[in-house]
Order: C-alpha cells, then structure tokens, then sequence
C-alpha cells in the first residue's frame, strides 16, 4: 500500500512569502535509509532553492508540515506533524510480517498470523534473531 505525505515549509524571505513543498513516498524513503534527516535539503533541492542562499537559511529555521496524506501513514500525521518514529515502528513490523507470513502458511497452514498471536510472536522473534546475528 502507498504510503505519502506533502511535506512543506512556509518561511519569509525579502519580505515575500515563500511554501516549497515535495511529496514524499514514505515506503521509498524506509527503504532506502529509514530517516527523514535533511528533509529540509531535500526540499530545497526539489525547488531550486541554493543550499548556500540565505533563503536556505530562513526555509532551515522554520518546521516542516505534513499533510495531504495518503495510505495508512494517516494515522500518524497530527495537526500537520508526522509522528516519524511510529509510522517506521509500523513499517519495520510489517515488513517483517511480509517475510515470515509464507514461512507460516507454507510450513504450518496458517495464513493469518493475527488468529494465532503465539507463533506469530515466534516468527518474529526468530526473524528478530536471525538479523541480529548477521
């Protein structure tokens, strides 16, 4: 499932407003590093904004808002803030759901993990464990 975001920063700069703003795929970003650490830049960057401007500088003091969200990441953008590290908790999780899910039904017939909460716990650990030892 999709998972996006509007991210974008309202700031002044000589005395005119300016919003730049980019679309982020949440999935894509996870995938790729896990972080949203120069989201700023990436904003920048995805309008022509100068990383050595001093409108670089007046866009890096202001917040980023989130909005216009799409997927199940809505449940973790509030009031235009995305609670980051609880949407990459959920998404940890679900990718490791996606890994052992076949394991189970292949191995032991169970399609849904969530009607059996004790081997679905097993098989994340197991995974938990396996990608700790490597």
């Amino acid at each position: 499932m999709k998972n996006s975001v509007v991210a974008s920063v309202v700031f002044y700069f000589k005395g005119e407003k300016f919003s730049p703003s980019m679309q982020l795929d949440l999935n894509e970003l996870m995938g790729r590093n896990a972080s949203l650490a120069n989201l700023h830049h990436s904003i920048a960057m995805a309008n022509s904004i100068d990383a050595y401007s001093y409108e670089y500088e007046m866009m890096m003091a202001e917040d980023i808002h989130f909005d216009q969200a799409e997927g199940w990441v809505v449940e973790f953008v509030k009031d235009g803030q995305l609670d980051m590290e609880g949407f990459a908790a959920k998404w940890r999780e679900l990718q490791v759901l996606e890994s052992v899910r076949p394991i189970a039904e292949r191995c032991v017939g169970v399609a849904d993990l969530d009607a059996k909460p004790k081997l679905k716990a097993a098989l994340i650990e197991a995974y938990m464990a396996g990608k700790a030892s490597t």
